[in-house]
């Protein structure tokens, strides 16, 4: 005869309610593993949204790349596609970071990311510099080889240090802090604080010409400046052993991978969408003109 300890199992395991619960508590530990449950919320979400706008969007945007035949902003736009998927798994799987035996695919999936992150932010600013949407050839293949080349040297970088020397850029111990991977990555936003802040002096000296006209993009500048210094600052104090510089830099880290996207997309596709919308509306008004459709409001 079983034991009433054991029939009481048998019947808890073939309870189906507790097989809804063990998962709602393993999504749970998922979301919150790690780095916290608010943490990893306030990554994941945005960068749902954000790809779930791209999806909502993508039959209107097509017709529209189709329709302007910019070879740059349909690569760039398919790029951001690319990115943003890459994002968003890297946003989901934060539990990698922490699990025993998962290091080299968390650091596969993070050096994937920040490098397609990169190359959007290097290709964003090489492209500006050419004048607003250029759409030739000649602009997609100058665009993506500088980009190409600034964004595959920091890769190669970031390979050899982490592959070759071991150096955990990617996993974060603020119990042990690593002085060779802080190092690195202040002189990681050293530089590119210093590009955004020269071409925000750029734009109050007698070379602003040089830069496009939009508003738009020097509000980019200026957010980007700003959150780079930010890093930058929580970088140096966190190799130096500070607990408030970690906060700090994951504070940065959590509205980078959240929001960068979303404000590359409002800052160079979002209007080049709209003004093919209003050249569609040209194209149409001309069409009915011709049509005789106005005719009537002449005589």
């Amino acid at each position: 005869m079983r034991s009433l300890e054991s029939i009481t199992d048998s019947k808890f395991l073939q309870n189906p309610n507790n097989f809804s619960s063990s998962s709602v508590n393993g999504l749970y530990g998922w979301l919150s593993e790690c780095h916290g449950f608010w943490h990893n919320l306030f990554l994941i979400i945005p960068s749902l949204l954000f790809v779930l706008f791209l999806s909502f969007q993508a039959k209107k945007s097509f017709q529209k790349l189709s329709h302007g035949r910019s070879y740059l902003m349909i690569s760039y736009y398919g790029c951001l596609w690319l990115v943003s998927l890459l994002n968003l798994a890297w946003c989901s799987l934060q539990a990698l970071e922490c699990t025993s035996g998962k290091e080299m695919a968390w650091n596969i999936l993070s050096l994937s990311t920040t490098t397609g992150m990169l190359f959007l932010e290097v290709s964003l600013l090489a492209f500006l510099f050419q004048g607003n949407y250029a759409s030739g050839l000649e602009a997609l293949t100058r665009t993506f080889v500088v980009s190409g080349i600034i964004v595959g040297l920091d890769l190669f970088l970031k390979a050899i240090y982490l592959f070759g020397f071991g150096v955990p850029l990617f996993i974060d111990e603020p119990e042990h802090p690593h002085q060779v991977k802080w190092g690195l990555w202040v002189a990681h936003k050293l530089v590119l604080t210093a590009i955004y802040g020269l071409i925000m002096f750029m734009y109050h000296s007698r070379w602003r010409e040089r830069l496009p006209a939009r508003p738009a993009f020097y509000k980019y500048v200026a957010i980007m400046f700003t959150l780079n210094a930010l890093a930058l600052l929580a970088c140096g104090l966190t190799g130096n052993g500070a607990d408030f510089g970690f906060w700090l830099y994951s504070a940065t880290l959590v509205c980078y991978h959240a929001f960068y996207l979303p404000l590359l997309y409002v800052t160079f596709l979002a209007d080049f969408f709209q003004e093919e919308d209003l050249h569609l509306d040209n194209v149409y008004y001309s069409e009915m003109k011709d049509a005789g459709f106005f005719d009537a409001d002449w005589e």
